[in-house]
C-alpha cells in the first residue's frame, strides 16, 4: 500500500518537531499480556514486560487505544474517547483490599490463557467490578493507596459525569443504543434533568468508581515505565463510535439528522490494500465547522486526557484531517463516497497553541495525496512507514528503507497487518524475491530480517510488534480489517517472554548500539 507521491517538504520547520533522537520500541496491546484473569491487566506481567524492554535497550511501549470496548471488542470503537477499559483492571489488589475474595476470581482462572474471550469476560469479570464497588462503599478506606475517589471525580468531571450517566442508562435500557432511548434520556442535556439521573445515581457512581480503579492502576504502571526510562505511545482514533458517551453528550459536534438522530454520512475509506470494497467504519462524521466555532475545544479536551495517559499520542487516520471519505449512511459498502475537506492546518495550530510541547505521531498510511503530505510537512509530525508495504514494486516505493525519512516511525507491520512470518508465507513470490534481493537474506528468519532492517532505517523511531519479536505465524495476527469478529484476542505466554529475554535482549541491545538506537547520540566505534 505505497503512497502515491511525496512532494519535497517545505524547508521551514513545522509546528511540531519533537522526534530528533533515534530509538526503538515494541507494539503490544495490554490485553495480550499473560495472567490467569482471562485478559492482560496492569499487573506483574506488565512489569515483567517493562523489564524486558529495559533489558533490550528499548525506549517505547506502543499501545492500541485503552478505551472501553463495545460490540466487536475493537479498541478503535469505544463507548468513550476519555474513559479506560475496565477489563484491564487487575483484580488481585481488590482481593488484598478485602473488596473481593480469592474465590471470586475462580471463574476467571477457568478461562483459557492463550486468547481473550470477551464474551466470557463480560459475564464473569464485569460483575466482580460492581461487587467491588458495593464492598468499597462499606469500607471506603480500603483503597487509600489509590487516592481520593471524590477528588478523582471532581478532577475528571468534564467527561466522567456524562460517561457514568451514559453507562448507567445503557444498562437501564437493556444495552440499547442511545438513539433508541426515550426522549427524556436520548441526549445528555435532557438526561441530566430527568428523574432517571437520581434513580440511577448508585449505578453511575459504580461506573465512576471503576474508572477510578483503572486510572489509579494505570498511573502506577506508567510510573514504573518512567522509572525504567520507557515512554508510552498511546493511540487516538480520529473518529468516535456512534453509540458512545461522546456523541450522546455532544451531538451538535457530529453530522446527525436532527429528527432521527442517526448519521447522515459515515466514515470509512475507499477500496484499498485491505478491501476491494473499501472499509465502511460507520462512525459518525464530525461537523468540523461546529468544532472550529469552539476553537476545537472538544478535541483539545480529548488530547489533554490522552496526554494524562501517555507520553506520545499516535493520531489514527491522519489523512482525515486533510480530507475524509464521506459515505452516505444508507450505503452498503464504502465504494459509494467522496472526499470532503477536513479542518487542515487550522486544527493543528489550535493544538499547538494549547499544547505546545505535545508529542504526536501522524498515522499517514494509505493513499497519500500531495495535500496530505503537505499537511504532514507543515505540522512537522512524524509519519509512518511499514516494511510489509515496501516490496514487490519499484525502487521508488516510499516505504523501502532507502526512501524513508528521519522524521518517521518505521514498523515491520502494525496491529492491522498479519505477522511478518504470516505475511511472508502468503505473499506472492515476486514480492518475496524482491525482498530477499533487496535485504540480501534467504528469508528463513524473516521476522528478524525485518527487525534488523527497521533498526538500520534512517527513521528515527523503530517500533516492532511483539508478535514479530517472537517470530509467530498468522495464528497470532491481532486484527484483520473488515473482519467483524475474532480480532484482538492474541496473548503471549510467560515462557515466551522468558525465552525472548534470554535469547534476544542482548542482540537487540547490540542492534541499538550499532544503529544508534540506544537512546543516546551515536558514538564512533572504538
Amino acid at each position: 500500500m505505497p503512497p502515491l507521491s511525496d512532494p519535497t517538504a517545505p524547508t521551514e520547520p513545522g509546528l511540531f518537531n519533537w522526534l530528533g533522537h533515534r530509538s526503538a520500541g515494541v507494539l503490544l496491546h495490554p490485553t495480550s499480556l499473560p495472567n490467569n484473569q482471562g485478559v492482560g491487566v496492569f499487573d506483574q506481567a506488565a512489569i515483567a514486560f517493562l523489564d524486558f524492554l529495559k533489558s533490550a535497550g528499548l525506549k517505547y511501549w506502543q499501545l492500541c487505544p485503552l478505551g472501553p470496548t463495545g460490540y466487536g471488542d475493537s479498541p478503535y470503537q469505544c463507548f468513550s474517547s476519555f474513559a479506560g477499559n475496565p477489563y484491564l483492571i487487575d483484580l488481585l489488589p481488590l482481593v488484598r483490599a478485602g473488596l473481593l475474595s480469592d474465590a471470586d476470581l475462580a471463574p476467571l482462572r477457568a478461562l483459557t490463557a492463550s486468547e481473550v474471550d470477551y464474551g466470557a469476560l463480560y459475564e464473569r469479570k464485569r460483575p466482580l467490578l460492581f461487587a467491588a464497588h458495593r464492598a468499597w462503599r462499606r469500607q471506603p478506606t480500603s483503597l487509600a493507596a489509590y487516592g481520593d475517589f471524590a477528588a478523582f471525580r471532581a478532577r475528571n468531571a468534564e467527561w466522567l459525569e456524562s460517561y457514568s450517566l451514559f453507562s448507567a442508562l445503557k444498562d437501564y435500557f437493556g444495552g440499547k443504543p442511545w438513539w433508541e432511548w426515550p426522549a427524556e434520556a436520548r441526549f445528555c442535556a435532557a438526561a441530566k434533568k430527568s428523574k432517571l439521573r437520581s434513580q440511577l445515581e448508585h449505578s453511575a457512581e459504580a461506573y465512576a468508581f471503576i474508572q477510578f480503579l483503572f486510572f489509579a492502576q494505570w498511573s502506577q504502571l506508567r510510573a514504573e515505565a518512567a522509572r525504567r526510562d520507557i515512554s508510552i505511545i498511546g493511540d487516538a482514533p480520529i473518529f468516535t463510535a456512534l453509540d458512545s458517551a461522546d456523541v450522546w453528550a455532544d451531538p451538535q459536534l457530529f453530522q446527525l439528522d436532527p429528527k432521527t438522530h442517526r448519521p447522515t454520512f459515515v466514515a470509512g475509506v475507499p477500496p484499498d490494500y485491505f478491501s476491494a470494497d473499501g472499509q465502511l467504519w460507520g462512525n459518525p462524521l464530525y461537523d468540523w465547522p461546529a468544532h472550529a466555532k469552539e476553537n476545537y475545544a472538544w478535541w483539545l479536551r480529548r488530547l489533554r486526557a490522552n496526554f494524562d495517559l501517555y507520553d506520545v499520542v499516535r493520531i489514527d487516520h491522519f489523512r482525515g484531517f486533510e480530507a475524509f471519505w464521506s459515505v452516505p449512511a444508507s450505503a452498503a459498502t464504502a465504494r459509494t463516497g467522496n472526499w470532503v475537506e477536513g479542518p487542515g492546518l487550522d486544527f493543528f495550530r489550535a493544538v499547538r497553541a494549547a499544547l505546545p510541547t505535545c508529542r504526536l505521531i501522524a498515522e499517514d498510511l494509505g493513499l497519500l495525496t500531495p495535500a496530505t503530505v503537505a499537511l504532514r510537512a507543515a505540522t512537522g509530525l512524524p509519519g509512518m512507514a511499514v516494511l510489509q508495504f515496501a516490496f514487490g514494486g519499484g525502487s521508488d516505493n516510499l516505504y523501502l528503507p532507502h526512501n524513508q525519512r528521519a522524521n518517521c516511525v518505521v514498523y515491520p507491520g502494525t496491529h492491522d497487518n498479519d505477522t511478518t512470518v504470516g505475511w511472508y508465507a502468503t505473499t506472492d513470490e515476486k514480492t518475496r524475491d524482491h525482498l530477499r534481493r533487496y535485504l540480501r537474506v534467504g528469508g528463513q528468519e524473516i521476522s528478524w530480517d525485518f527487525v534488523r532492517s527497521a533498526y538500520a532505517s534512517v527513521a528515527n523511531l523503530a517500533v516492532i510488534p511483539m508478535t514479530d519479536l517472537l517470530s509467530l505465524d498468522s495464528s497470532a495476527r491481532f486484527n484483520t480489517p473488515g473482519k467483524s469478529q475474532g480480532n484482538w484476542t492474541w496473548r503471549y505466554q510467560p515462557a515466551q517472554l522468558s525465552s525472548l529475554s534470554a535469547q534476544s535482549a542482548s542482540y537487540l541491545r547490540e542492534l541499538g548500539a550499532l544503529y544508534g538506537r540506544d537512546g543516546q547520540a551515536a558514538s564512533p566505534a572504538a
